[in-house]
């Protein structure tokens, strides 16, 4: 059965998935989905899994690191792939 269900795009590009689209989905609080757009423009929006399913698979650093150090090595980074 299809059916056709309207939501509105807010200022910030964000929309609501109604619940019963959510439910029929299987989609909670952690899901990922997927946009595929076909060459007529039509989208179509998947579950593409949960989020937190990737919870320990990368480890904690060694020693914690600040927003600055952070920033820094972003910057490294961007610079030295701006260099290839």
């Amino acid at each position: 059965m299809s059916a056709e269900i309207h939501s509105t795009v807010s200022s910030k590009g964000q929309i609501v998935i109604p619940a019963d689209v959510r439910r029929r989905m299987g989609l909670t609080q952690g899901s990922v989905v997927r946009f595929q757009i076909n060459e007529d423009g039509e989208c179509l929006m998947s579950a593409a899994g949960d989020v937190r399913r990737l919870k320990g698979r990368v480890s904690a650093p060694a020693k914690p690191v600040s927003l600055e150090e952070m920033a820094a090595t972003i910057a490294q980074r961007r610079a030295k792939a701006g260099q290839r």
